[in-house]
């Protein structure tokens, strides 16, 4: 099977959006937005879904997605508490829809209802009730809800023990993704997802903090930011500092979001096999096709297709590693 560890909810039918902005509204003193579930049909959430998303998938022949909604969208940095949970918990409401009208095409990965200074809580009980009652097998976790501003604790603080906790429990993943840039010296889906994936990244090496968790595993996008690039560099200063290079980062994993081939290429040779995961957050940031190739910038089957690896290597990354860090999808597919 070729299963896609990073799928967005991109092509959200527009009930979704006008909720959104009353929401965003009436903080502002406007009218309230309507009470219950997003005012959007079964219907609609077909259309949305087999016009794009499905259609590209059976074009580039991925079995399942593992789908989670909009990740600019989580917009934690937006009102507080209660404004992030009752988006929250309808955004993820809107994927089960999804993937129930789509059995074993799409599987269910939420969001949590975090806040700039914002007890844990609130995200440890949305997971509990996305894995143990609507069947989610892994959540996306923002390690910077301030839209850019990183004004919040570091991955290593005690602050995230009980969602790291949690999350063990329950075996279920985490990517760490963060969402719309509110700091305006930030690009959103270029420069700070990219730098935030380094960020995570240094964070964990430098902490330990994973080392106290031992069934936690974790899932940093875009091929990790300039990890790949500058394995070398971490390396060197694990070295000089005294980090646990190996030990520290052993149960972080990487997708395949990258999209040129020399950058799939480096990937490929520079991180173990056993921690890469093919992904392509097709229909997300990068649309269209690439004029040199005719391919789709963002399909990513054709750059693992093309890479000098094995065809054990490219199995693993296409099926066996996804199964191994996300032991529920066995309920889907």
């Amino acid at each position: 099977m070729i299963i896609d560890c990073h799928g967005h909810y991109t092509t959200t039918p527009p009930g979704v959006g006008a909720w959104r902005e009353a929401q965003v509204a009436a903080l502002d003193g406007g009218p309230a937005p309507t009470d219950g579930p997003f005012p959007v049909t079964d219907d609609e959430i077909r259309a949305s879904i087999e016009g794009g998303q499905l259609r590209v998938q059976r074009e580039r022949g991925i079995d399942a997605t593992l789908f989670s909604p909009r990740a600019s969208w989580m917009g934690h940095h937006v009102g507080d508490q209660s404004t992030s949970l009752a988006w929250t918990t309808r955004q993820n409401d809107l994927i089960k829809r999804v993937c129930d009208l789509f059995p074993g095409k799409f599987i269910p990965v939420g969001q949590l209802p975090q806040s700039p200074g914002a007890p844990i809580d609130a995200s440890v009980r949305e997971l509990r009730r996305l894995v143990e009652e609507l069947g989610f097998v892994a959540v996306n976790v923002n390690p910077d809800p301030t839209g850019g501003y990183w004004a919040g604790p570091g991955l290593g603080d005690r602050y995230w023990w009980p969602l790291w906790e949690a999350m063990q429990e329950l075996d279920v993943p985490g990517m760490l993704h963060v969402s719309q840039a509110e700091n305006p010296f930030f690009q959103t889906t270029g420069s700070y997802y990219l730098s935030a994936d380094t960020t995570f990244y240094v964070q964990a090496l430098a902490t330990g903090f994973m080392k106290d968790h031992p069934g936690l595993r974790l899932v940093i996008p875009h091929g990790g930011g300039a990890v790949p690039f500058h394995w070398g560099r971490f390396q060197g200063m694990s070295v000089r500092e005294g980090w646990d290079f190996e030990g520290s980062t052993e149960r972080i994993y990487f997708d395949t979001c990258v999209y040129h081939q020399p950058g799939i290429d480096l990937l490929l040779d520079v991180v173990p096999t056993e921690r890469i995961l093919f992904g392509s957050e097709m229909l997300g940031a990068v649309r269209g096709d690439n004029p040199e190739t005719g391919s789709g910038w963002d399909d990513t089957g054709t750059y693992l297709e093309a890479a000098p690896i094995s065809a054990e290597e490219r199995a693993a990354i296409y099926e066996h590693n996804a199964r191994r860090v996300y032991p529920r999808l066995s309920q889907y597919v």
